[in-house]
């Protein structure tokens, strides 16, 4: 894990790799847990059964909107901002599916720095996030998020 404190020590990792957070397993309990909390409840995330018999992935699948809602979980195993009064996260951009995570996959997030910028006194930094399906070559997808770091004096 690398730990942040200030503006200049977020600003050495530009361009480069951050990290990688550790493997997490997305299971059905998950999936429909989070069906239920955004209401969407389409067959292909919550039937077993049909999703097995019907499907064309041979069971349920994981929302995507899941996939990247995973993010904050995930990129603090990555990344330790510390030395901040607030950490908001500001925005998603160009973010694209790569492929469907299937139920029971394991996933981690990798991490680079694309861009950091000083708002005068708020830190704005746009990581490049890419979902890595355990076994698989192709990412569940890859995209910016964005986060403004307001660092303590």
């Amino acid at each position: 894990m690398v730990v942040i404190n200030t503006f200049e020590e977020y600003q050495a990792h530009l361009g480069k790799e951050i990290g990688i957070s550790n493997w997490h397993t997305i299971d059905q309990e998950q999936i429909n847990k989070f069906a239920d909390a955004t209401l969407d409840h389409q067959w292909i995330h919550t039937d077993q059964e049909k999703a097995k018999r019907e499907g064309p992935f041979n069971g349920t699948i994981a929302h995507g909107y899941l996939t990247l809602a995973l993010i904050p979980y995930l990129w603090k195993q990555i990344a330790d901002v510390r030395n901040i009064k607030m950490e908001i996260n500001y925005g998603i951009e160009c973010f694209k599916f790569g492929q469907p995570v299937l139920v029971d996959s394991e996933v981690q997030l990798k991490a680079k720095l694309n861009s950091i910028a000083n708002l005068r006194g708020v830190t704005k930094v746009v990581i490049e996030a890419t979902l890595i399906i355990k076994g698989q070559q192709k990412p569940a997808y890859t995209g910016n998020v964005v986060f403004l770091y307001h660092f303590n004096d």
